[in-house]
């Protein structure tokens, strides 16, 4: 018999239970609940979260938790009952968010104790980062670390006053003192018994996240920063730098733990031999080890050990879109051969496993199968040799595959000496195994279509395609670019998701300044006028929505819900923060542009984020990338040609190979292709293609060199750089 009712809560209202059965009923025969309280196939419980398109609170929809999703109406219930709102956030891929769920969201005892006393509300990260920020800084405050799944109490009023990340389900469980039931229960009693002692801790931890999400302070600095924060950030990584394995000296490591992008930008203008080689250190170590994918491509979330070995298998696409662009200016700045072939390999498994039919990209790929973490890309040694037969010795050599594995007895493949002859004479043997591995039940994969992370990838394949010179990048990055502003925009409002057909709510200031900054970048790959035109629009958007007048710009725009503290970014995670992105967003502008709007923008931001670049540099790396570009000469680079003539593949060769982060690159051929662009990008203006030759002019701030109308003119014109002062 399938239970109507959840455990320990009310039926639902009779027209709130017929929607709730209607949408089950869509889901059709192929549908698959997410749980083991099952009939017959059938799931015994289902609460509202069926009503909902992201895949993160789908998967809880048939928990016997009687679990709202973040809405007035959840918060009005608990007014209305005199309860504490349990809020659960995480997201579809948390490997941890799996454990907490079948430990605790679907035990029946914990799910009554939760529908009885509480109001429990679930909430996915990725569709609100303004909620998760908020709270994840309350986490942060009462327990000095933070993470997914994350469990915060608090009352009607959203104000929190405890909180934690997972919690095991008992006392005792996985060697902790008090389990989550049992702190369910102290919070009750407290609630009950003290409620001025909650009313104190709500006040007290309220008002440090308004302090810390950085809305508070009155006015910014009154001076611009220059490059000292570069510096000092670069002496903080030589000092946690590992010399063994690369990245940061620590375990877990994460990519983002030393920041390339800024190293490589931090040697070409000191040459400083150090940056250079911790970055391409750090490349080269994380491409070798289990942190990539060998046979796939891609990179996992994170190394849990320090030798980039054993990776937390999920996959995300912010990671690959931000690595794939590492690797390649990586590759501008050597010349490596092995730095391309990991772009084209990250870049080639996106398109391959994660673009949608209509060309966006979907989120992430869950680390379980068949209910373990890693199943899906481990591997024994006698697989490996049932399958490549007496060829297995030199891929079994080559890739660290033993009869004991390097996890729990199974392998992850991984390179110790590599070797790009020994790489490529492995094709085909990755392909064997490939396609064996092809045929193992997949990992979970997150179809929604987020915005902002579509903007990194965008961003990520139209430098790949022209750094590459791979039309197909170029090609995929417009076609996603074109879904994002045709149907992610109802009403001209850019929306934060996209999913079964709809798109979602407004997008956040990371949706709009990932999205612009991709448009720019398509620009700089095509020289279409086009994208740069919806670059400014977009841009444009973005301060009106987000600006902050005193600087900077606030996380949520004022036109959406308003919690308990509005967020400006204060540091760069795993992501860029959408400040430091709409920043050098604003500094590309400008040069594009000659409107001094945007340095007037710049300059706001730069001062309002001033004292922490000065103090605190290593919490804004990706900030540093735009303060790079604001203390340089940045280049301003039209090429053009005769009407009618292909485009300047010579040319665009240097281009390709020369490593000049701080640019704005343009071009068109004579006549209205070159007018058009010329009303956009007055830098273009009066150009000509020189004796009708394809011509080049580099200028700076609008003062232009001698025309360059050969590419080695070209290569020797954007070679010298303004050193740091």
């Amino acid at each position: 018999m399938i239970e109507n009712t959840l455990p320990g809560a009310a039926p639902f209202a009779t027209e709130l239970a017929a929607r709730i059965a209607d949408a089950q009923a869509a889901r059709g025969p192929s549908y698959a609940p997410r749980t083991h309280h099952l009939e017959g196939g059938r799931p015994r419980f289902t609460n509202r979260l069926i009503l909902e398109s992201s895949p993160y609170l789908l998967q809880h929809a048939h928990n016997p938790v009687a679990w709202w999703p973040w809405s007035d109406e959840a918060f009005e219930e608990a007014r209305r009952k005199g309860r504490p709102v349990f809020l659960s956030v995480g997201y579809s891929t948390c490997h941890w968010c799996h454990v907490m769920e079948r430990e605790s969201f679907e035990d029946e005892e914990i799910a009554r104790y939760l529908n009885e006393r509480y109001v429990p509300i679930k909430v996915d990260r990725e569709e609100r980062p303004d909620v998760d920020a908020v709270y994840m800084t309350a986490v942060q405050a009462l327990t000095g670390g933070g993470g997914w799944p994350m469990s915060v109490f608090m009352g009607a009023d959203r104000e929190p006053f405890f909180g934690g990340t997972y919690f095991p389900a008992r006392d005792g469980d996985r060697g902790s003192a008090r389990g989550f039931l049992s702190v369910l229960r102290e919070i009750v009693a407290v609630w009950q018994r003290d409620p001025p002692r909650i009313r104190n801790a709500a006040e007290a931890l309220t008002s440090a996240v308004r302090v810390a999400l950085g809305g508070t302070q009155v006015e910014a600095g009154s001076d611009l920063p220059g490059s000292g924060p570069i510096e000092k950030a670069v002496r903080y990584f030589e000092g946690v730098f590992d010399p063994v394995h690369g990245g940061a000296n620590r375990a877990p490591k994460f990519p983002s733990n030393v920041p390339v992008r800024l190293l490589l930008r931090h040697h070409r203008r000191s040459q400083d031999p150090a940056s250079l080689h911790m970055a391409l250190f750090t490349l080269e170590r994380m491409a070798a080890g289990g942190l990539m994918d060998q046979l796939g491509g891609g990179f996992h979330r994170y190394s849990t050990d320090e030798r980039w070995l054993v990776p937390h298998f999920e996959k995300m696409l912010y990671d690959n879109a931000l690595l794939a662009v590492a690797y390649l200016e990586a590759w501008q700045a050597t010349g490596r051969r092995d730095l391309a072939r990991v772009a084209r390999q990250t870049l080639d498994y996106v398109l391959r496993e994660m673009a949608s039919p209509e060309g966006a990209f979907y989120s992430a790929t869950d680390a379980d199968s068949e209910g373990e973490e890693g199943r899906f890309f481990v591997w024994s040694a006698e697989e490996v040799r049932d399958l490549l037969g007496p060829g297995a010795d030199r891929f079994v050599a080559y890739y660290g595959v033993t009869t004991g594995g390097n996890f729990e007895a199974s392998n992850i493949l991984w390179v110790k000496e590599p070797d790009e002859e020994a790489w490529e004479a492995l094709a085909g043997a990755r392909a064997l195994l490939y396609a064996a591995r092809e045929k193992r039940p997949h990992p979970l994969r997150d179809e929604k279509i987020l915005a902002a992370w579509n903007g990194l990838m965008i961003s990520a394949l139209a430098m790949g395609g022209r750094i590459l010179a791979e039309p197909r990048y170029v090609e995929a990055a417009e076609r996603a670019a074109r879904f994002a502003l045709d149907r992610m925009r109802p009403g001209g409002r850019l929306a934060r998701t996209f999913k079964d057909g709809m798109a979602g709510p407004p997008g956040f200031l990371q949706d709009h300044a990932f999205l612009t900054q991709a448009l720019l970048d398509l620009h700089e790959a095509t020289f279409d006028p086009a994208w740069l035109e919806e670059a400014l629009a977009l841009a444009d958007a973005t301060e009106r929505h987000f600006g902050d007048p005193r600087g900077g710009w606030f996380v949520a725009g004022e036109d959406q819900e308003k919690l308990i503290a509005r967020e400006k970014p204060t540091h760069d995670g795993a992501e860029p923060s959408g400040a430091s992105v709409a920043l050098l967003n604003a500094v590309r502008l400008e040069a594009f542009t000659g409107d001094v709007r945007w340095r007037r923008v710049a300059e706001g931001a730069l001062r309002w984020y001033a004292s922490t670049l000065v103090d605190q540099p290593v919490a804004l790396t990706e900030m540093l990338l735009a303060l790079d570009a604001f203390t340089d000469a940045l280049r301003e680079v039209v090429l053009v040609w005769r009407a009618g003539d292909p485009r300047p593949e010579p040319f665009l060769e240097v281009l390709r190979r020369t490593f000049v982060p701080n640019r704005a690159l343009t071009g068109a051929a004579e006549g209205e292709a070159l007018a058009r662009l010329a009303r956009l990008a007055p830098v273009a203006e009066g150009r000509v293609a020189v004796g009708g030759k394809p011509t080049a002019y580099v200028c700076e701030h609008g003062a232009c060199r001698l025309p360059a109308i050969s590419p080695e003119k070209l290569a020797e014109q954007l070679r010298p750089v303004r050193p740091y002062r």
